[in-house]
């Protein structure tokens, strides 16, 4: 695919020249390659014996998958990116003002951290700023990138499962934080694992933190659908990227001409879900294991939950914070909410 048959809007990031290829990343050991290769393949396995084949979202996201996804989010049908970048444009001055000086901005799953410029930009009282993401690939980039267009911010990106145990670099150490977790990432856990992220999150950012957090707001099923599939096939084309990815790492042999893509809106659940569908019966290799698969049998890769701002605080107030303020964009409606812990 060509990325540059979906043009970026000019609100994303400037490039600059990659020429600090060598930055170093911060990441615990449980973090290593090895590690996350075992974790995969370990996953891999259980998802695929289990009774409803199912896979966890977060490997879409290697380094073709990270570039999928943000060509998802510069197509017409994709409103999250388009909403949040124009709230948050409208509304970034009022976030700052409430970011202490020399605070480190820390963001839970960053990707190319687009949206981010918009915050830097307008809080350089930051001291620092801690991307963490899970693909290695990504984050070199956007870090390289953004320490050439912020020479005076300390860029220290961390590779890392931001679902998992996390410990934040020595940037963090004595200073005031903010989380940053934009994109309606929040909607890909059920209920029972977004409070345990949110609970995560409080702990690794402190007790006098806040937490920025995007979330979809429910709406109609005609735009949720189309978001979902869009008309280019991207969004195909990264759900089928995690065979591809299996493929490649775990010596699988999936055929992904042999599934399609399946996005559906399940309204008792108030969530999108993305399937792939196999187009036959078929046996398919990988981590060491074989797995049957039935003509239109399911297997399901992606939730993503929308709320009502009170469902939001609802699930917030559960993971021991409280909504500080919220901001909601125009149609089609996203929301930024500020999170405070609970006293």
């Amino acid at each position: 695919m060509n990325l540059a048959s979906f043009p970026m809007p000019e609100q994303y990031c400037s490039s600059a020249e990659e020429t600090l290829l060598g930055l170093v990343r911060e990441a615990s050991p449980i973090d290593s390659q090895a590690d996350a290769r075992v974790s995969f393949a370990g996953d891999v396995i259980s998802g695929l014996s289990a009774r409803h084949k199912q896979l966890p979202p977060k490997y879409f996201y290697d380094a073709t998958g990270s570039h999928l996804f943000e060509a998802i989010c510069r197509t017409d049908d994709y409103y999250v990116t388009r909403s949040e970048i124009a709230l948050l444009r409208n509304v970034v001055a009022e976030l700052a003002a409430s970011i202490p000086d020399g605070a480190v901005l820390v963001e839970f799953g960053s990707g190319e951290s687009a949206k981010t410029c918009l915050l830097l930009d307008a809080a350089p009282q930051l001291s620092a700023y801690v991307p963490i993401d899970i693909s290695a690939d990504a984050l070199d980039e956007a870090s390289a990138r953004l320490a050439g267009d912020y020479p005076q911010l300390n860029i220290a990106p961390v590779v890392a499962d931001f679902t998992g145990q996390l410990r934040l670099p020595a940037a963090a150490d004595g200073r005031p934080r903010v989380g940053f977790f934009p994109g309606s990432t929040i909607g890909n856990f059920d209920k029972e694992g977004a409070v345990r992220f949110l609970r995560s999150a409080r702990q690794v950012l402190g007790d006098q933190a806040a937490l920025l957090v995007g979330v979809d707001l429910v709406k109609d099923e005609a735009t949720l659908s189309a978001a979902y599939d869009d008309s280019h096939g991207v969004t195909a084309r990264f759900n089928k990227n995690l065979l591809i990815r299996i493929n490649r790492e775990l010596s699988g042999d999936f055929d992904p001409e042999a599934f399609d893509h399946l996005a559906l809106w399940n309204v008792a659940e108030s969530r999108m879900e993305m399937h792939l569908v196999s187009c036959k019966d078929q046996i398919v290799n990988a981590a060491g294991h074989t797995f049957a698969f039935r003509s239109g049998e399911r297997l399901h890769t992606e939730n993503s939950y929308k709320f009502t701002a009170d469902s939001f605080a609802q699930l917030a107030a559960e993971a021991g914070w409280s909504v500080s303020n919220i901001w909601i964009s125009d149609e089609p409606r996203v929301a930024m909410v500020r999170l405070e812990p609970h006293p």
